[in-house]
């Protein structure tokens, strides 16, 4: 009767230990797969934000170099969106978008350009004022590559 009874445990613990391997590689598959998307989400939330920044700061640098009327609402939102960088991305990325902003905000306060002066500026490589996103757009690059 004791082999009986060793039998049936054996059988037992062997089936209550296969369950529970099964549900913990379960388990830890699908928190795997739950990482990886919470991950390719964090990546297009960046993607997103970073294209988001380079078409507002450039609508605000070409208004900037026509005019010395600052658009408030465009500025705003400029700082808007660096706060929720502050939040997704690198203390570098943040810099670079703090010092874009402020580029911008001096812009208006420079003489005002012609078309042909923008032109000019264009053809001689433009100094800060156009090229003002290079090194945000570069370091933005690198964060989603290595994210």
């Amino acid at each position: 009767m004791e082999v009986a009874y060793v039998s049936a445990l054996s059988a037992l613990a062997g089936s209550v230990v296969g369950g529970l391997i099964s549900g913990v590689a379960t388990w830890l598959s699908q928190r795997e797969q739950v990482m990886a998307g919470k991950r390719a989400h964090d990546q297009a939330r960046k993607e997103d934000l970073y294209r988001d920044f380079i078409l507002a700061a450039s609508k605000a640098v070409g208004e900037a170099l026509t005019s010395n009327d600052p658009k408030v609402q465009d500025i705003v939102a400029l700082y808007a969106m660096i706060s929720r960088m502050r939040v997704l991305s690198s203390p570098r990325i943040v810099a670079c978008a703090e010092n874009v902003m402020l580029v911008a905000l001096d812009t208006y306060f420079a003489p005002n350009k012609t078309i042909s002066e923008v032109h000019d500026m264009m053809k001689t490589g433009g100094g800060e004022r156009l090229d003002l996103l290079k090194e945000f757009s570069e370091l933005a690059r690198d964060e989603v590559r290595t994210f």
